[in-house]
């Protein structure tokens, strides 16, 4: 495509008013930023609301073209002097809202990646788009680019509402209440730049549901989630939303509690906004560990935010936007581009059968199916992206949703085209089986581009794909359906917590050198939409991980009960015996020996946590500190034992005490003589590690140490289960 002489003057036309003038005042504040006359600091919010991220490089380095600079960071993370984003490419989110594109939008993003990013376009966990290698500078044409066909970048990122999510099968879904795609757009944009929305502490995550017993929208992990429900009232079907609040996942998971179990269509606006508006209030500021929905409805109680929520809905004016939307309700609709026909008795190429078992669903309208294209990582090329545009007009009326596990659906395709379509999506590597099994692995970027990544989350699920995929003939059926999901880092991007297998990566020292582990999360729930959380069970090396998954599901298919599915199994084995089951493979290894376990999937170095900050505790602290940082972690593991036998007391005890023995040991590197009284213990730990910031990692802004400072200065009298499940998972994240 030609390079017009500006973007900005030949889609004037074709933008919408608004979003052109955005983007303009953007582009101005970024050249002010260049040119040293407003500071990054200052600025960086605006550029995270519009979807332009720094990106990490190997050994914290950033390449801009000309040379090569080593971050230089402040005590709080942000990066000083030259080497900053603007003189190096970044990643770039797009917003998709519901992840509804048109073919139109996808060769544009295709173009894009080809043009200014490496000519991949990432689906993300959200159903946005990043590219990555971006230049700060060709983000404002991208913007416009994007703005002309109908997407918008802002508040993809930043202290803000984010993509709005919702189920990729809405409205063609055989056990659906009623269509969801249409509230979650009307939501998505009624919020998009309101001003209630912008004075939050952190983001804030929404996600529609159809039905409650599958994945869906994952609605009981988000800050809010709707489910779709319908009421008879006065005779009439009502539609309408069960409202969860407060989920998330993170470093600490939070199970989300029901708001109300039903709020009708002309209700979920304005109780949303109202719930905006309390969180803006009176949700976290200054701390941002602990500024998301999930740690206010925690303080408070789920009560009392209802009770504020409702009250709040009392004060605000009228909005006509509020119920506007229903108008349009029963014409929103998808018209399919050719007339439904049975598949029959068709001859069938190789292939296509495992094909057609995994990546079709048939629609609860007759003789229509939607196509899932399994991408690997998530990723699609941009030759792929013209082809699945071409595609998609041709077989399915030009409707593609993505999804929250990083795929694309296709819908509307005639079954009897289904062999047509096979062949077309074979012939450019688009036609790999396996959507939604046991091979199709989620994962984040990980130490490829993410500042935060402590081991290599893509490099890990390659290989797991790979490895599984060779043997998919022969796998048992008993797995074939178990999730996994990769987290380069504790903060859950890949969703490890709600897979059945879950991996998050860490570190250990064995000697004086570092060897890249993951955590290893068993017996989260998919299903339900994310009905509950996995806890971790030890580390393993990063290279054992292979070995491990082979452990736990070769244990599984051979002692599970007919019909039992993961999660009710491990919940019967019980954490005592799922440690015991990958503790072979927990002991650290030598370094003359075993020296391949010293490097990560996909980097012949030897294996280092230098570039993501200042995170270690400094100094040589190997002798007494592992000896008894092995007491606190047993204690972290016992705490998960007995909360699982119902002592959520007991349990919370345990995971406090556990996060005393590792301050203590922490604090002995440097004063034996802290003693074994708590007050003390914390007065030392703060004092020598957290005020000089010897224990900070300056993108987490030192919120580990507070897990310990928060849970001594401020203890539950009378703590719950999920109370309790949250304090021992900051127990393993502060020892780690």
């Amino acid at each position: 495509m030609a390079t017009p002489a500006s973007w900005k003057e030949a889609l004037s036309d074709e933008m919408p008013e608004a979003w052109a003038r955005e983007i303009d005042v953007f582009e101005g504040q970024a050249k002010l930023v260049k040119q040293g006359k407003l500071a990054p600091s200052i600025f960086a919010e605006t550029r995270l609301r519009r979807g332009a991220y720094g990106q990490r490089y190997d050994n914290g380095q950033r390449h801009d073209g000309f040379e090569t600079r080593t971050l230089d960071f402040g005590s709080d993370g942000v990066e000083k002097g030259p080497g900053t984003i603007w003189d190096a490419p970044g990643m770039f989110r797009i917003k998709i809202p519901f992840g509804g594109m048109t073919p139109r939008q996808v060769e544009v993003l295709g173009e894009l990646a080809q043009e200014y990013s490496d000519g991949i376009c990432h689906v993300t966990t959200r159903q946005d788009i990043q590219l990555h290698y971006v230049q700060i500078d060709d983000t404002y044409d991208i913007m416009r680019r994007l703005a002309a066909v109908g997407i918008t970048t802002r508040e993809a990122c930043g202290n803000s509402v984010r993509n709005v999510t919702c189920c990729p099968i809405a409205g063609v879904c055989q056990t659906e209440a009623f269509d969801a795609t249409p509230y979650a757009s009307a939501m998505a944009f009624f919020l998009l730049g309101h001003d209630d929305v912008q004075d939050f502490g952190r983001k804030f995550k929404i996600a529609f549901s159809g039905c409650s017993q599958f994945a869906c929208g994952l609605v009981k992990m988000h800050d809010l989630g709707l489910l779709a429900k319908t009421r008879e009232i006065d005779g009439k079907t009502v539609r309408g939303f069960e409202l969860y609040v407060g989920g998330g996942l993170g470093t600490v998971p939070h199970q989300a509690k029901i708001l109300t179990e039903f709020a009708t269509e002309e209700e979920i606006l304005p109780l949303t906004q109202a719930m905006c508006r309390v969180f803006a209030r009176l949700g976290e500021k200054k701390n941002r560990n602990r500024a998301r929905l999930k740690f206010l409805i925690a303080k408070i109680g789920i009560e009392e935010f209802t009770r504020l929520v409702y009250a709040e809905l009392d004060t605000m004016p009228e909005d006509e936007r509020w119920t506007s939307y229903i108008e349009e309700v029963d014409n929103w609709g998808e018209k399919p581009a050719r007339p439904a026909v049975h598949l029959n008795g068709a001859l069938r190429p190789d292939g296509f059968d495992e094909w057609y078992m995994t990546n079709i669903y048939k629609q609860k309208q007759d003789g229509y199916a939607t196509v899932t294209l399994n991408l690997p990582l998530g990723d699609y090329t941009t030759e792929q992206a013209n082809i699945i545009a071409d595609i998609s007009r041709k077989y399915g009326g030009g409707h593609i949703r993505l999804t929250v596990e990083q795929n694309i659906v296709l819908r509307w395709v005639s079954e009897s085209d289904l062999i047509a379509l096979y062949n077309d999506l074979k012939a450019v590597g688009l036609a790999t089986a396996g959507a939604g099994t046991i091979v199709d692995i989620t994962s984040c970027p990980g130490t490829d581009t993410c500042k935060l990544g402590i081991a290599s989350s893509r490099g890990l699920a390659t290989v797991l794909r790979n490895k599984l995929t060779e043997k998919s003939a022969t796998l048992p059926a008993a797995i074939k359906d178990l999730k996994i999901k990769v987290s380069g880092c504790f903060n859950s991007c890949g969703q490890h917590h709600v897979s059945d297998i879950g991996f998050y990566g860490n570190s250990r020292r064995a000697g004086n050198r570092k060897v890249p582990h993951f955590q290893v999360i068993l017996g989260g729930q998919w299903d339900e939409n994310g009905g509950s959380y996995g806890l971790a069970v030890g580390a393993v090396p990063s290279k054992l991980v292979p070995d491990v998954l082979d452990a736990i599901t070769d244990k599984y298919v051979t002692e599970r009960e007919p019909s039992e599915n993961f999660h009710t199994w491990m919940t019967r084995l019980g954490k005592r015996d799922a440690r015991a089951m990958i503790k072979p493979f927990m002991v650290l290894p030598d370094y003359e020996t075993q020296r391949d376990l010293f490097v990560d999937w996909g980097d012949p170095r030897e294996y280092t946590i230098a570039d993501i900050g200042i995170g270690e505790c400094a100094g040589e602290v190997v002798s007494l500190f592992s000896f008894e940082i092995a007491k606190a972690e047993s204690d972290a593991f016992e705490a998960q034992v007995v909360l699982d036998e119902g002592n959520a007391d007991e349990a919370d005890q345990l995971a406090y005490r556990a996060m005393l023995k590792a301050a203590r040991a922490l604090v002995r590197t440097r004063f034996l003589d802290v003693g074994d009284d708590p007050d003390n213990i914390v007065k030392e730990f703060k004092e020598r590690f957290m005020d000089t910031k010897l224990f900070f990692d300056p993108f987490a802004k030192g919120k580990f140490g507070k897990y310990l400072l928060d849970r001594h200065a401020d203890p539950n009298d009378n703590p719950d289960r999920d109370y309790a499940h949250r304090i021992i998972e900051s127990a393993q994240l502060f020892i780690e």
